[in-house]
């Protein structure tokens, strides 16, 4: 498959630029066998059926930009991939000028610097970097003078907002460590969640922690040739059992974005019987193409994606690929708001 068959064109201002409040009244559009129908994040519960399982990241976004100085000069520093309690991967800029024994001082608090050392020098401008503060007094330093790590199509003259802190973290979020948002969670309110539970849908969750690779973009023409970023993910023994009751009762199991569908598959296991999965921890960097076999996932909740990236890539594996032209076809004439802040989309699994 070609890099070009995954293109369409964009109007620019179809990218979303804030959320909409509240969360649930975005726009879904239901994607089935059946063709499209405009609805409501809010339709949720009509949509699905009681005795369906919903499948949640329950990831945290750090605020993992930090601006800091390497002596008189400033320095920008995006985190992307922990490698440590104390040792992470990140991009910076300027790079050019950065070496191994350098130290950036991010601020200064009750507890002295806030400061992180070179450890090693990539291509890209990518940095390893050792703080001197590790585990929760990392976080601790990183919650209180990071900025949220807004994806490049948002625009915001001087760095995310303070509103953005609230804005870009879904209602699920508990486990700290994504430096970009699992946006379709974004939709989700605690007035949404009750009317799920009302309707007699269960939900359960995952971990998977969003690196700043989901914004990487295909180099290859030849979309086989790229190699897709790891990212930590965790299913545990809990959510491996609700997704089997589901299995036994006749549910169905709802991926709430892409990150939630990547760990499913990637906790399903040939010997533990059709789609059933089993408990996961560890690195995942499944890449999802048309011809993919998908076993654990029969619908997925998911936002608008870029064109040739690799979640339009998953999305048109898992509904088709001339499906999904159509459906975004139909999203961009009606004008739906597109990527992190955009609308969602409710996809059905192709026969």
């Amino acid at each position: 498959m070609l890099l070009s068959d995954f293109d369409f064109e964009l109007p620019q201002s179809l990218i979303a630029q804030q959320p909409v409040e509240p969360r649930d009244s975005a726009r879904l559009l239901q994607v089935g066998r059946d063709g499209l129908a405009d609805r409501r994040v809010r339709d949720l519960p009509e949509l699905l059926r009681a005795g369906d399982l919903l499948v949640v990241n329950d990831t945290r976004v750090l605020p993992a930009r930090l601006t800091g100085k390497r002596g008189e000069a400033g320095v920008e520093v995006t985190l992307h991939k922990a490698e440590g309690p104390a040792r992470w991967r990140a991009f910076a800029r300027p790079a050019k000028r950065l070496k191994p024994g350098d130290r950036i001082v991010f601020a200064s608090d009750a507890e002295g610097a806030f400061a992180a050392e070179v450890a090693e020098k990539h291509e890209g401008g990518e940095l390893a970097l050792v703080f001197e503060r590790s585990g929760p007094a990392l976080i601790e330093a990183l919650e209180r003078h990071g900025a949220m790590p807004l994806p490049p199509y948002i625009k915001r003259p001087s760095g995310a907002e303070a509103a953005d802190r609230r804005a870009y973290q879904t209602v699920f979020a508990q486990r700290s460590g994504a430096v970009a948002a699992p946006t379709a969670g974004l939709h989700f309110t605690e007035p949404l969640l009750e009317a799920l539970a009302a309707r007699g849908i269960e939900r359960t969750t995952l971990t998977l922690h969003v690196g700043a690779g989901t914004f990487l973009p295909v180099k290859h023409e030849r979309v086989e040739e790229h190699r897709m970023h790891a990212e930590w993910a965790s299913l545990s023994a809990e959510t491996a059992a609700a997704v089997a009751r589901t299995r036994a009762r006749g549910g169905r199991v709802v991926a709430v974005g892409t990150t939630a569908l990547r760990t499913l598959e990637s906790a399903a296991r040939p010997g533990a019987g059709a789609g059933l999965v089993e408990p996961f921890e560890g690195e995942t960097s499944l890449f999802i193409l048309p011809g993919y076999r998908f076993k654990a996932v029969d619908l997925l909740m998911t936002n608008f994606h870029l064109p040739r990236s690799t979640l339009f890539m998953l999305v048109a594996a898992f509904s088709g690929l001339e499906t999904m032209r159509t459906a975004y076809a139909h999203a961009i004439a009606e004008g739906y708001r597109f990527f992190s802040y955009g609308d969602a989309c409710l996809l059905e699994r192709q026969a």
